[in-house]
Order: C-alpha cells, then sequence, then structure tokens
C-alpha cells in the first residue's frame, strides 16, 4: 500500500509540538501546551491552501485524510488517560467537577441534538 501524505502530517506535528512547548516554556511550564491543536490547525490550513492553489494530488489528499482519521481518536485517548490521572491525584474536588460536567454535557445532547433540525425541515 502506498502512503501518501504523511511527511505534511509529519510537519505539522512537529512544528506544532514546537510551537506547544514554546509556549509552555514561555509561561513557565514544561509541557507541552496546545500541540496537538497547533498541528491540526496547520494540516488543516495547509491542505486548504494547497486546494486553492490546485497543487493538492488526490493521492496525497487520501493519504492525510487517512491518517487525521487514524491520528485523532489516538490523541484523544491519550489526553483522556492524562486528565484521568491527573483528576486522581488532585483529589476528590477534582473528581467531583469531572462527573459533574460529564453528566452537564450529557444532559445537554438532546438540547444540542435540536440545533439545526427545523433548517433541515424548512429545506
Amino acid at each position: 500500500m502506498n502512503i501518501y501524505g504523511v511527511s505534511l502530517l509529519a510537519f505539522c506535528f512537529l512544528a506544532g509540538k514546537i510551537i506547544g512547548t514554546f509556549l509552555g516554556s514561555l509561561i513557565g511550564l514544561s509541557g507541552d501546551i496546545g500541540g496537538v491543536g497547533f498541528s491540526m490547525f496547520l494540516l488543516v490550513f495547509i491542505n486548504s491552501y494547497l486546494k486553492k492553489k490546485n497543487i493538492n494530488i488526490s493521492k496525497s489528499e487520501n493519504g492525510v485524510l487517512f491518517w487525521s482519521t487514524m491520528y485523532i481518536p489516538i490523541v484523544v485517548a491519550m489526553s483522556a488517560s492524562q486528565n484521568v490521572k491527573a483528576a486522581m491525584l488532585g483529589g476528590w474536588l477534582a473528581i467531583i467537577v469531572g462527573v459533574l460536567v460529564t453528566i452537564v454535557a450529557f444532559m445537554l445532547v438532546p438540547l444540542l441534538s435540536r440545533i439545526g433540525k427545523e433548517d433541515l425541515n424548512k429545506k
């Protein structure tokens, strides 16, 4: 199987990691602040720029799409496990707040699912 788009994804990841680490050091933290977010922003920005200029070929675009679908769930799972570890070390208050926020988010699902349904019915 030919793999296309990996170099663009790798570049965006490394650039985002560098930006996130630099921002962390600016405010005095030893960690990465938003590196994954910056890398995803760069990936979307560069991909749309290449589409506008008609530079992007379909094989490369399909490769970026494939790797982005693999990349996002892995990063979400990694960050979720870090948040659970931090909450367990943070004490009961962090756990209670996390549970309450999750319950409120579940309660908002029906409300959020109604948004946009009226627009679809009008068409």
